[in-house]
């Protein structure tokens, strides 16, 4: 049985994943143009492409690292990733050219898969009834390492734009000590599986979603609601930019709100409104609410309006634990294999759409547009919500 101090140190490296994601924003775009002696034009490209590079990693290891650890253990794969993404960091403080740091970001994007075996150690030890409230748990611990790492990173990089590298590589040094320490496996060898590369693999992992039109439909809806994240990704800051005029504190302002919020709805509001209306109808209003926060930035006409836009997205973030949960819920399949699949699909939104969305707002503010219409992909996210919303409510998925 797993020690109380295990789950607060899955919590932490799911943390701290997110943390160092969001320290090397504020200081990315300098060492790509440092290192690969080139403009801010051409950085932006080279920024564009490092993302891709990291979120496809992200794609293909996931569901691999979730079937391995369905295999071998959560123990030894959560503990591996920990430790190649310290190397990673460590080894970005002395990249000399823009190839080796495309090769450590590919590592960095592949060892984050490590929140499929994260999260499948979180539904080992379990109840169906707690599998919401801690998979909330996660999604806080993203949305407030997406308010520290962004802040703490450009702290950082006022010393240095290699600092906030070094101060991840120690940050998971640390992880991985307290880890061999505290953390015990969870699956114990009679309920682990053979390792079959067909489902571990990113796209066997995409056609195991498919098995049944539960997992079809639940599968959509998750597309869904990390397509529509795609617009706030790529386009909230230039959409305020263009529309308010708005510099990067007020842009840092908003999204640190929307962080702040997500995390609070996440960590504390799950597990109630589950308990009042089931998996299901959680999953609904949330999914509801995140359509009418995409729908108010859209048609945001004045400043101000962006704020309450953030709060309400924010709680829109009750959808994501609660589908989460309900994708566990469905027999057939380890936890690890689930969670991967899971993780592969937002991966592969995360490349999908930022490119999507960046494409309709560049067509709709173009000169020469027939409606200059900044909110665009705003209000694609909002309906493709109430698209998901409409699969969820008519399709036959677990009640929870």
């Amino acid at each position: 049985m797993p020690r109380p101090a295990a789950t607060p140190f899955v919590l932490v490296t799911i943390a701290l994943d997110a943390i160092g994601f969001g320290m090397i924003i504020p200081v990315e775009p300098q060492l790509v143009m440092r290192i690969g002696h080139v403009s801010g034009a051409a950085a932006s490209f080279w920024l564009g492409a490092i993302l891709a590079t990291f979120s496809g990693a992200l794609f293909l290891s996931a569901p691999m690292l979730g079937g391995l650890s369905d295999r071998f253990g959560r123990r030894p794969v959560m503990l591996l990733s920990v430790a190649m993404q310290g190397s990673a960091a460590l080894a970005t403080v002395f990249v000399p050219n823009l190839w080796l740091f495309f090769v450590l970001r590919a590592i960095a994007g592949a060892s984050s898969g490590n929140i499929s075996a994260a999260t499948a150690y979180l539904a080992d030890i379990s109840t169906p009834e707690q599998r919401a409230q801690r998979f909330g748990l996660v999604g806080a611990m993203f949305g407030l390492g997406f308010v520290l790492g962004p802040a703490f990173g450009g702290l950082l990089g006022t010393v240095s734009i290699r600092l906030p590298f070094l101060i991840r590589a120690i940050l998971a040094g640390c992880n991985l000590v307290y880890g061999f320490i505290v953390l015990r496996e969870s699956l114990p060898p009679e309920r682990r599986r053979p390792f079959n590369w067909r489902q571990a693999n990113a796209f066997g992992a995409l056609r195991g979603v498919t098995l049944d039109r539960a997992a079809q439909r639940l599968g959509i809806v998750w597309c869904c609601l990390w397509f529509a994240l795609g617009a706030q990704q790529s386009c909230f800051i230039l959409a305020n930019q263009m529309r308010f005029h708005w510099n990067s504190w007020q842009n840092g302002l908003v999204l640190a709100l929307a962080g702040a919020a997500s995390a609070l709805t996440q960590g504390l509001l799950v597990g109630r409104v589950r308990r009042r209306l089931g998996l299901r109808r959680t999953a609904l209003v949330g999914i509801g609410l995140s359509a009418l926060g995409y729908l108010t930035y859209s048609l945001a006409l004045r400043s101000w309006m962006m704020f309450p836009g953030a709060v309400i997205l924010a709680l829109g973030a009750l959808a994501n634990p609660a589908v989460q949960s309900m994708f566990s819920g469905l027999g057939g399949r380890g936890h690890g294999e689930t969670q991967g699949a899971l993780s592969s699909l937002a991966g592969l939104m995360a490349i999908v759409a930022p490119l999507t969305m960046g494409g309709i707002f560049s067509f709709a503010t173009r000169p020469g547009a027939p409606l200059h219409f900044a909110g665009a992909p705003f209000l694609l996210a909002a309906l493709i919500c109430a698209g998901g919303a409409v699969v969820l409510a008519r399709g036959a998925t677990p009640a929870g």
